[in-house]
């Protein structure tokens, strides 16, 4: 295959990959506490045997935007929405992961669980403990939980040291290698849920245009191969 084929396919691989995150959006689209995520797509040059250079597109990298979704009312006891920076904290089999889900919910054992039963962690690293007993439980805009105006601990709510070394897992969950720091004055809303920050309108939009763009590739490498072919023939003659 030429140069100009390679070109062509790597390009049709990067819109695939597109089209998956662009369909992974959408179907999150109502997902509490998702990250958009885009494609961001760049061009290499690669020195051919002969001489001549080769330039090819690549889309490997994934960009999740960590814009402010919508925040729902939901007016439960223990749905709480960050508004600004910050992610809560969460302890899963795989470690410490961060996450803007706040649905959370009072375990068997006593604790405070995400919709998977993964404990929130407090600010001190440990599970936040919710007494079976407790009555007129609110949430401070800091964090701070209380039980008829008694403080009973502190829900963390930390950020990334680095937002560019952030892994995305299990979809709204979050492992950063950078580590992360505690947010001294978080905003925590209660009784609200954050929404996915997806734009479903804008995704179609998009979608539409990968859709063309494919369809325009897979149309040039037809035209190239009855080109080839064309002069292999004319050569046979």
């Amino acid at each position: 295959m030429e140069a100009a084929g390679y070109a062509a396919l790597s390009r049709l691989s990067g819109l695939k990959n597109e089209m998956r995150v662009i369909a992974n959006n959408i179907a999150n689209a109502n997902t509490t506490g998702f990250r958009q995520e885009g494609i961001i797509f760049s061009e290499y040059v690669q020195r051919a045997d002969e001489g001549a250079a080769v330039a090819m597109s690549a889309a490997r990298v994934r960009n999740t935007s960590f814009e402010q979704g919508a925040l729902q009312q939901t007016n439960g006891t223990f749905d709480l929405a960050i508004e600004g920076d910050g992610f809560f904290l969460i302890n899963t089999p795989n470690g410490e992961r961060l996450t803007r889900a706040g649905s959370f919910t009072p375990s068997a054992a006593g604790t405070l669980v995400t919709m998977d039963g993964y404990d929130v962690l407090g600010d001190g690293g440990a599970p936040v403990f919710v007494p079976p007993d407790a009555t007129d439980l609110s949430f401070a805009a800091d964090g701070t939980m209380s039980a008829g105006g008694v403080p009973l601990g502190r829900i963390g709510v930390v950020r990334p040291i680095d937002p560019l070394k952030m892994v995305r897992e299990g979809g709204v969950m979050f492992r950063t290698d950078g580590g992360f720091e505690q947010l001294e004055e978080p905003r925590i809303i209660q009784g609200f849920i954050e929404s996915s920050n997806v734009n479903p309108i804008l995704q179609i939009s998009r979608m539409v245009e990968v859709q063309r763009a494919y369809e325009m590739g897979q149309s040039f490498l037809e035209k190239e191969d009855e080109r080839i072919r064309s002069a292999m023939k004319a050569m046979i003659k």
